[in-house]
C-alpha cells in the first residue's frame, strides 16, 4: 500500500509540474507575441531604430526569461513530454474543422416484394387521348348512372320561370379542344389566363362576357358553359343580349350553390347526359321544379288565355256593332 501511495503521489507531482510548465510556456509565448508586435511597430518608424535595437544588450528580464525557458525545456525532455506536446500541436494545426468528410450517398435498389419481382413496374400516369375525355368530367364516378347530391341546409327547388331561362344551342361544342395543348392537357397561365366562374381555373382559352353585369362572374370557359348549361360559346359571343347564368339565377357552381344553402353537385355531366338531359342545369331545374310552381304557372297561363279570348270577343262585337250602325245610316 505504501509503494502504491508513493507512486500515485509521484504521478500527481509530475502531472502538476507538467501543467505548470505548459502554463509558463503559454505565458512566455504570449509575451513573445507582444514583443514581436512592438518590434514590427518600431521597424515601421525607420531603419535607424532597427540598428539601435540590434546593438542593444538583452535586459535582465529577458535573461531570466531565457534561463527559465531553458530549464523548463530540459525538464520536459527528461519527462518525455516535449515530443508529446509537439505532436499534439502538429495535430491541432493539421485539423481543419471546415473540411469534414462528406458521406457518400449510395442509391440502393428499390425494395420490392418477392411476390412481384417478376412483374413489370406499374405506371400510374396514363396518356390522355385527345377528344375522348374532358377535364371537367375526369374525376367522375362511372360505376353507375345513379346521381347522388347531398342535402344542404335549404331545400332545393326551382320555378317555371327558371325553366324558361335555361339555355340552348344549335351546334355541338367539342370538348377538350379550346385551351388544350397538343397532348390534350389544359394550358394554365396565372398571368395571361382568364378565370372561369364555374371551374375557377385560369386558362388560355375563350371566355364568355355578360352583357348585363360585365363582371368576372360572367366569364365561363367553353367546356363549362356547354356541360353545365348546354350553351355554345360561339353562339353566345354572337348574341349581343346574352346574360350569364348568375344574372339569370340558374348558376350551379359550388360557390353559388353554397350561398343558397345547397351542396355542390360534383362532376355529373356524363351521368345526366346518359339520362337524356342536355346539361347539369337542365337536370337540376327540370327535375327539381316544384309541382306548386307548375300549377301556379299553368293557372296563370290559363287566366291569361281567357283574358285574351274575352278581349278578342269584345273587340269582335264592337267591330260588328260599328258595321251595323254604318249600314243603317
Amino acid at each position: 500500500m505504501a509503494t502504491r501511495t508513493r507512486s500515485s503521489k509521484k504521478t500527481e507531482l509530475v502531472s502538476a509540474e507538467v501543467i505548470d510548465i505548459e502554463a509558463e510556456n503559454d505565458t512566455e509565448a504570449e509575451e513573445e507575441d507582444e514583443e514581436e508586435e512592438e518590434t514590427e511597430a518600431e521597424e515601421e518608424e525607420g531603419s535607424s531604430s532597427k540598428r539601435l535595437r540590434k546593438n542593444e544588450e538583452p535586459s535582465e528580464y529577458e535573461q531570466i526569461r531565457d534561463q527559465r525557458m531553458r530549464e523548463n525545456k530540459e525538464r520536459m525532455q527528461k519527462l518525455g513530454l516535449l515530443n508529446l506536446s509537439q505532436n499534439l500541436k502538429t495535430l491541432h494545426k493539421n485539423k481543419n474543422p471546415q473540411s469534414k468528410p462528406q458521406k457518400k450517398i449510395t442509391q440502393s435498389p428499390t425494395r420490392r416484394s418477392s411476390r412481384i419481382m417478376t412483374l413489370a413496374p406499374v405506371s400510374y400516369v396514363e396518356p390522355k387521348v385527345r377528344g375522348k375525355k374532358d377535364s371537367s368530367i375526369k374525376d367522375e364516378d362511372d360505376e353507375g348512372d345513379e346521381i347522388f347530391i347531398p342535402e344542404g341546409e335549404n331545400p332545393e327547388s326551382y320555378t317555371e320561370e327558371q325553366v324558361k331561362l335555361l339555355g340552348d344551342s344549335d351546334t355541338v361544342w367539342e370538348l377538350g379542344v379550346d385551351g388544350f395543348d397538343e397532348d390534350g392537357y389544359r394550358m394554365y397561365d396565372s398571368v395571361k389566363g382568364e378565370t372561369c366562374h364555374q371551374c375557377r381555373q385560369k386558362t388560355l382559352c375563350q371566355h364568355t362576357s355578360c352583357n348585363k353585369c360585365e363582371l368576372p362572374q360572367g366569364q365561363l370557359c367553353g367546356d363549362c358553359l356547354y356541360t353545365r348549361y348546354g350553351e355554345n360559346l360561339l353562339e353566345v359571343d354572337a348574341n349581343p343580349k346574352w346574360t350569364c347564368p348568375s344574372c339569370r339565377g340558374i348558376c350551379n357552381c359550388s360557390r353559388c350553390r353554397k350561398a343558397n344553402g345547397w351542396m355542390p353537385t360534383g362532376n355529373i355531366y356524363r351521368k345526366v347526359s346518359k339520362l337524356g338531359f342536355k346539361s347539369v342545369a337542365h337536370y337540376l331545374i327540370q327535375t327539381r321544379c316544384t309541382e306548386k310552381s307548375l300549377e301556379e304557372v299553368s293557372a296563370a297561363e290559363s287566366v291569361a288565355e281567357e283574358i285574351s279570348q274575352s278581349s278578342t270577343g269584345t273587340n269582335q262585337n264592337r267591330v260588328v256593332g260599328t258595321r251595323r250602325s254604318l249600314r243603317s245610316r
